[in-house]
């Protein structure tokens, strides 16, 4: 099980008050799913993202996995959480553009201590529909390539969550969905937790919606995902405020 508790961010300001990002955020997650969390700029989504997978650590509250509290965590530990139990995809893929896909991929294995073996490779680039591709460098592939590889990349390291910020954010509309099919077909064996502003595919896609607004949640459906869903209860209409 996952849950977040209590989750507070407080981000300092040298001239003014600070800024309070997050207020209290506690949601508890399923084993698998896709569960997108929507919100305009500035909502906090992009701070819940950042506690949930241990890039950044909150004021106050905790995330619990499997029973294992990050109150409890050392530096050791939120290297460990980071390397072993989550994967990242980003909306500018992050791709390190001198090395090939294979080495790109490899180094997810060699930061959990694993032999980046050449099969290894090819089985992950094929579950995410790019075989023969190892040898290439990101600049030698399409936006809707170097996510997928990204994505490969996540997925080499067998974690149990998987986070995409904004991953459809640079690609055009068609290459956007298909990509968030195959986060799609993942979910059925991990949990996808994806945060976007793009309520359409939030719809469409989504298992569970989650919306923030002002660093609180306003609304949390479940929902069965359908050409052309759409989720009850998700209010719309939120006011645009400035990035938080």
């Amino acid at each position: 099980m996952f849950e977040a508790k209590n989750l507070k961010k407080i981000y300092p300001v040298k001239k003014g008050e600070d800024v309070l990002a997050l207020k209290g955020v506690s949601i508890t997650f399923p084993e698998r799913g896709m569960v997108f969390i929507l919100g305009k700029s500035g909502s906090g989504k992009s701070t819940l993202l950042h506690l949930l997978g241990g890039l950044d650590k909150p004021t106050e509250g905790e995330i619990v996995l499997d029973g294992k509290s990050s109150k409890d965590f050392r530096d050791h530990d939120w290297d460990e959480y980071r390397n072993r139990d989550v994967g990242f995809v980003f909306q500018e893929y992050n791709l390190l553009p001198e090395f090939t896909v294979r080495d790109n991929i490899a180094i997810a294995l060699e930061l959990q201590k694993k032999k980046p073996d050449k099969e290894t490779v090819e089985r992950i680039l094929g579950r995410v529909e790019l075989q023969g591709v190892s040898g290439r460098k990101p600049g030698e592939l399409s936006g809707g390539q170097r996510q997928r590889v990204a994505i490969a990349r996540a997925l080499v390291k067998e974690p149990k969550i998987i986070f995409a910020d904004e991953p459809t954010g640079a690609l055009d509309a068609a290459t956007g969905e298909s990509v968030l099919q195959l986060l799609k077909s993942l979910s059925a064996e991990k949990l996808v937790i994806v945060v976007s502003h793009d309520r359409e595919f939030a719809e469409k896609f989504g298992d569970r919606v989650i919306e923030i607004a002002d660093g609180t949640i306003v609304s949390d459906s479940a929902q069965t995902p359908s050409e052309g869903g759409s989720a009850e209860d998700v209010p719309s209409g939120l006011e645009e405020s400035e990035e938080a």
